[in-house]
């Protein structure tokens, strides 16, 4: 009996290891598939408008596409996920062949319903292993990110003139073909994957209002917020700021690509050190990294300080965003996960499209500088947090 619980325990470790790099792959292409905007002949007070609508269509679907899961079953609902972003693509390369802009923001809002499919990776990726692997799951799922990085733009690159002399209607057909790739990807997941959870998982476990009042669920949500929302904010500000300050185009996008490799590339690593140092450490360590790059970015205007603060910006999300995503991990049983889950990427992208959304109008209204400052509130709003965590676990201990 011993010996076939210990070989059932292999073959679920190998199947979980498997499913996390399959997740990655799949996150690599589908993370790929909105890699540049094509703004037609809007009004420029609207150049954010199609991303911040992305991530409104990513925080909308976030608990549509747990509850599909929680019926038929991650790889099904990953491969639904897949097709929406197969549509999604399709309806932007029209709309901009179209030249609509209404139309290429309806397909935004698709894609980004899509993409809320693709944030549920690094969740499946954790259920299916043990707890020690948790977070080496999510961080695998979210390493992905990198080869995003580099497929993203190469495809716009080598796409975007297919339509010539309609520019870049080419590299949203592509993010089709890209989002087709990953649904290929996503039906060799096996083990608990495949198929729909028990109807003893179905039913849901304990009330959402008993999970959300533990101490530890705050504590994540906070540190998960208020991380990616900080990140976007700054993000989405820096380019304008850039450019406002006569640095260029191509400097700002080369400072935007920088930070996106700053997110994803310590992922190979992040979830070791989590397993080292504790999520605690590992948050608490983020925040102080967003609170450098807010610094950086107030000691001057150069070149230097905005791509130095963009890259401290990314890796500060990294370590904060992912090790609040491994806490949350720790605060629901298995047939809680569908609604605990939609929930926290709801308030997280809610959260999320808000600061996209405001950012472009703050920088306007107030600048650079103090836009830089609002990083100062939230790290010690979430860094209290985690102070609470940490006293909370020690008075249990003791």
């Amino acid at each position: 009996m011993t010996d076939n619980l210990a070989s059932s325990g292999a073959v679920e470790a190998v199947t979980a290891r498997r499913n996390a790099f399959l997740l990655a792959g799949a996150a690599a292409f589908s993370g790929a598939g909105l890699t540049g905007q094509y703004l037609l002949d809007a009004d420029k007070s609207l150049a954010t408008l199609p991303v911040s609508i992305f991530t409104v269509g990513i925080a909308a679907g976030t608990i549509p596409a747990a509850m599909l899961m929680r019926q038929i079953g991650r790889r099904l609902g990953f491969m639904a996920g897949a097709g929406i972003g197969i549509a999604g693509g399709i309806a932007a390369g029209f709309a901009v062949l179209a030249d609509s802009f209404v139309l290429f923001t309806i397909a935004a809002a698709v894609i980004g319903f899509a993409g809320a499919f693709a944030q549920q990776y690094r969740f499946a990726a954790a259920d299916n292993g043990s707890a020690e692997f948790r977070a080496k799951a999510i961080s695998w799922v979210l390493a992905g990110g990198v080869a995003a990085a580099i497929i993203g733009p190469q495809t716009v690159i080598f796409t975007r003139d297919l339509f010539a002399p309609i520019p870049f209607a080419g590299a949203f057909f592509a993010t089709s073909v890209l989002a087709a790739i990953a649904l290929m990807v996503l039906s060799f997941l096996g083990g608990s994957a495949r198929i729909a959870p028990k109807s003893t998982e179905r039913s849901g476990g304990r009330p959402l209002g008993e999970i959300v009042r533990q101490p530890r669920f705050v504590v994540a949500i906070v540190c998960a917020i208020g991380s990616y929302a900080l990140m976007s904010l700054l993000m989405t500000a820096a380019p304008l700021a850039m450019v406002g300050c006569g640095l260029g185009q191509d400097n700002a996008a080369l400072g935007i690509q920088w930070h996106v490799m700053a997110m994803f590339g310590p992922s190979f690593f992040t979830g070791s050190l989590i397993a080292r140092f504790g999520k605690e450490a590992i948050i608490g360590a983020g925040m102080a990294l967003l609170a450098l790059c807010a610094v950086i970015a107030l000691m001057g205007i150069e070149l230097a300080n905005f791509w130095l603060a963009l890259i401290l910006l990314g890796i500060g999300w990294n370590f904060g965003f992912i090790g609040a995503t491994a806490m949350l991990t720790e605060t629901y049983a298995s047939e809680e996960s569908a609604k605990v889950q939609g929930l926290n990427d709801f308030l997280v992208f809610g959260s999320v499209a808000v600061a996209s959304f405001s950012s472009g109008k703050l920088y306007a209204a107030v600048g650079w500088e103090t836009l830089a400052i609002f990083a100062f509130p939230i790290v010690a709003i979430c860094s209290l947090a985690l102070v609470f965590s940490v006293m909370a676990r020690r008075k249990e201990a003791a």
